[in-house]
């Protein structure tokens, strides 16, 4: 018998006994237990699994312990705007042109921002805890009246990340007053050039404007992953001299505030 025959017969066998052995067994009681996982099993290490982790964490830290560049003050993300959410958008930005893209402007999402950069040295794995996600960069258009949909979308959640270029003014309440790109009003009747990761573009996490975008590129390669951008953007900036640097500039103002 070749291997392909063998394979076939093997998951007609299985198949055969889940069908029978399904009729055999029924759920009658679910019980479940909460186990709090703190500093007490620091305190009293298992000798057993710290032996079966060991030669995997040896491996873990050489691929995650690279330096990739530094900031230049610790960075975190927060509503309405913040350094670190600022910073990943303009990545974004930046990371259009190894693709012979000029967006006119960059949206991340805050809910993808899991973690914070600490001042100094940033490492592969400060970058994975900051973007855990495979989200891959990529680009879309959309019309002057869905971009201000786009932007109402944004302020009812009280913001997300949002690259230079553009500036909008949202109540406490979460609706739009103002928005402009360019340093100009939204124009309802233009198109508008975006960068984004695809997890946004199909318009997840409230941002439903994106699903109608048109002229919608989505590069499909590891390195395109959002997470590896950032790491590109960490060693160009290294291998300038360069300290990675942010700030909040009022790129999202809540009136009155």
């Amino acid at each position: 018998m070749d291997n392909k025959s063998l394979v076939l017969c093997t998951v007609a066998i299985m198949a055969t006994v889940s069908c029978s052995t399904s009729r055999r067994y029924a759920v009658t009681g679910v019980e479940r237990s909460r186990i709090l996982v703190d500093s007490t099993y620091d305190r009293n290490p298992d000798a057993r699994a710290a032996a079966f982790i060991a030669p995997y964490k040896k491996r873990v830290d050489s691929i995650m312990s690279p330096v990739v560049g530094r900031t230049a003050h610790a960075m975190s993300a927060h509503r309405p705007e913040s350094d670190l959410s600022n910073l990943l958008a303009d990545i974004l930005l930046w990371g259009a042109g190894k693709f012979g893209e000029h967006p006119d402007f960059a949206v991340y999402n805050m809910g993808g921002i899991r973690s914070g950069f600490s001042a100094g040295d940033v490492t592969i794995g400060d970058v994975l805890d900051v973007a855990p996600f495979e989200n891959k960069i990529c680009f879309l258009t959309l019309s002057g009246d869905k971009v201000l949909d786009l932007f109402r979308q944004m302020a009812s959640v009280g913001g997300e990340g949002l690259s230079r270029g553009a500036r909008l003014v949202i109540t406490g309440d979460g609706k739009l007053v103002s928005a402009a790109v360019g340093g100009k009003p939204v124009d309802p009747s233009r198109r508008y050039r975006i960068a984004t990761i695809d997890y946004l573009a199909q318009g997840n996490d409230r941002l439903e404007a994106f699903k109608a975008r048109t002229a919608y590129v989505s590069p499909d390669s590891e390195e395109n992953n959002a997470r590896h951008i950032i790491e590109e953007y960490f060693r160009a900036a290294s291998r300038a001299g360069k300290a990675v640097d942010s700030r909040e500039e009022g790129r999202i103002i809540v009136a009155g505030e």
